[in-house]
């Protein structure tokens, strides 16, 4: 949630913020909400404060006397419009909180101004495109990857995009989960085992709602979501609580499956691996002061490259430009891994920096040495996806016999050192 007092006080600014992330919001009727907002704010904290005084009045006249009688009848009176002013600013109050939670955060000064993908900005490359072997192929094509990834059975049973690992893919899945978990563990993170079902204001607090609700998983009765990625628990972990600012910043990490509609893929966008509706996933979420999560974020990416670095995996870094920055995004990188047979980047990785805008619509807190509480800024990143990292191992490592070479990091989880029939 935007500093409503920010808004106010910068309202060309915000518009700007808003108009470069290419996000639609009614300013003009929020304001009018808040300026109707305020009023009967005051209105009603006028009207308590004549309640209490013609309490205290009461109190000093002698009960049954003609002027406490009449005392009683004003304070009827009063109740009466205290009551009627209350349901007014129940109202108010609920119309002007469901606007706010319609604007978006504001882009970080750094984040390079630009409409769509083409402007996002390459910061880093890394690894040689060309060093793959020379027998790579899109993994879909390999002979062997609908026996160890059944989506036609996961068609079955689910639906598209539900796919089966099987054996050597199995295994490999598993492989990576703990060696990401393991490396998140070295570099500070505590691990956590979320629920998979979130209720509406959890995601309401990350920014899912209202911005990505066609995109998530709902269940009828009760109303819950699963979750689209674990930074939904993860976050929400430290709802409406105050945190001491000794314990600031906070690292925890989870794996999960994720749950995702992904409403308008097509064409090679959804082909093998590239795009399922439930895929596994190493969350990294921090908590931070605000006055270093810029520097958090630095190190976050470094934390999610590195495993690209260990797995031997060429990638780039993008700093997203205004124009490709979600509804509560301050800045982001993504992370993209190169798939050798598809020649094509893959994305396995986004790497944010919320500022304080998640913190406010959940109310998480420290109390700074003042004794004064302020909200946190969050951060999380993805360290990593599955299914677009065994796409680029396979497709990178695929040798002249079939088999795929699996990376030599994930011999402690990973005994066999040839993946497939190969």
């Amino acid at each position: 949630m935007i500093d409503t007092k920010f808004l106010r006080e910068n309202l060309d600014l915000v518009c700007e913020g808003i108009r470069k992330k290419k996000f639609d919001c009614n300013l003009d009727n929020f304001l009018s909400f808040d300026e109707k907002r305020r009023a009967i704010i005051g209105a009603a904290e006028k009207a308590r404060a004549g309640q209490k005084a013609a309490n205290s009045e009461m109190a000093k006249l002698k009960k049954g006397s003609p002027d406490f009688l009449n005392k009683v009848k004003e304070l009827k009176t009063i109740s009466v419009h205290v009551k009627e002013l209350q349901a007014e600013q129940q109202a108010i109050e609920s119309a002007w909180q469901s606007l706010v939670m319609t604007i978006p955060n504001l882009p970080h000064e750094s984040v390079p101004h630009g409409e769509n993908e083409d402007d996002n900005e390459v910061v880093k490359t890394w690894g040689d495109q060309n060093a793959s072997s020379s027998h790579a192929k899109p993994h879909y094509d390999i002979p062997w990857f609908e026996e160890y990834v059944d989506l036609s059975r996961g068609s079955k049973v689910t639906g598209a995009g539900f796919p089966f690992f099987v054996g050597d893919l199995a295994q490999l899945t598993r492989a990576l989960i703990s060696f990401f978990l393991e490396e998140a563990g070295k570099a500070g993170y505590i691990e956590l085992i979320p629920p998979l079902l979130v209720n509406a204001e959890s995601a309401m607090a990350t920014g899912q709602l209202p911005d990505k609700e066609g995109l998530m998983y709902k269940t009828i009765t009760d109303e819950l979501f699963l979750i689209p990625t674990s930074e939904v628990p993860l976050t929400n972990f430290y709802r409406d609580e105050i945190i001491s600012i000794d314990r600031l910043p906070l690292y925890h990490c989870a794996a999960t499956p994720c749950f995702r509609r992904e409403a308008g893929s097509h064409g090679k966008e959804v082909r093998g691996l590239n795009r399922v509706h439930q895929f596994d996933k190493v969350e990294l979420v921090k908590w931070t002061h605000p006055e270093t999560s810029f520097d958090e974020l630095e190190k976050l990416r470094n934390d999610a490259e590195q495993l690209l670095v260990k797995l031997n995996l060429p990638y780039r870094v993008l700093s997203m430009c205004t124009g490709e920055l979600g509804f509560p995004h301050a800045k982001q990188y993504d992370l993209e891994v190169w798939a050798a047979g598809q020649k094509r980047w893959l994305e396995v990785s986004s790497c944010s920096n919320f500022t304080d805008f998640q913190a406010r619509r959940a109310g998480i807190r420290f109390r700074d040495l003042n004794g004064e509480t302020q909200f946190v800024h969050t951060l999380n990143g993805s360290g990593l996806a599955i299914p677009r990292v065994l796409a680029a191992i396979l497709e990178n490592n695929l040798c002249e016999d079939g088999g795929v070479r699996a990376p030599e990091i994930l011999e402690p989880w990973m005994k066999k050192k040839i993946i497939g029939p190969g």
